[in-house]
């Protein structure tokens, strides 16, 4: 099938097998390695990319789901040579562990900002419960959320 959608900021036009995934489109078919795959299930959230803005599972979501929709992914959040700031905040205050659920934990954050942009602690613990993490008890990534909402931009 063929899918025309915005990805990233741009436009995008593929060939997509009908039975992929978001995930199968993001990194077998357009070569971006940032989404990672998880658990498969949409459990962890570590897949998880932005589709218009609001947090989806790319190992769920059928990648015939995009078409003429806006897609983020990490790769996405920096422009023009600048980090968004999230993902600074994300480097300053060491919120980023091993770095495997990062990408989706930096998502589900952009949407919760988005969507609310000065959440409360626990808006934000709400918004990331679905982001499973291992090496990190979650205080680094709830206060750089924090800081970016607290931050004028």
């Amino acid at each position: 099938m063929t899918l025309t959608f915005t990805l990233n900021g741009q436009p995008c036009a593929t060939e997509a097998p009908d039975h992929w995934t978001v995930l199968d489109l993001l990194r077998d078919g357009l070569g971006l390695m940032g989404t990672k795959y998880g658990c498969g299930e949409g459990v962890c959230g570590t897949c998880t990319v932005l589709a218009d803005d609001r947090p989806i599972r790319a190992c769920l979501v059928l990648a015939a789901h995009v078409r003429d929709r806006a897609l983020v992914t990490v790769e996405g959040l920096e422009a023009d040579g600048q980090l968004d700031p999230i993902q600074t905040a994300f480097a300053e205050r060491g919120a980023a562990q091993c770095g495997f659920c990062t990408p989706g934990m930096m998502l589900a954050a952009k949407a919760l900002l988005l969507e609310s942009p000065t959440p409360t602690a626990h808006e934000v613990r709400e918004a990331l419960s679905g982001n499973l993490c291992r090496c990190t008890g979650y205080a680094k990534v709830i206060e750089a959320v924090l800081a970016v909402a607290s931050s004028p931009r």
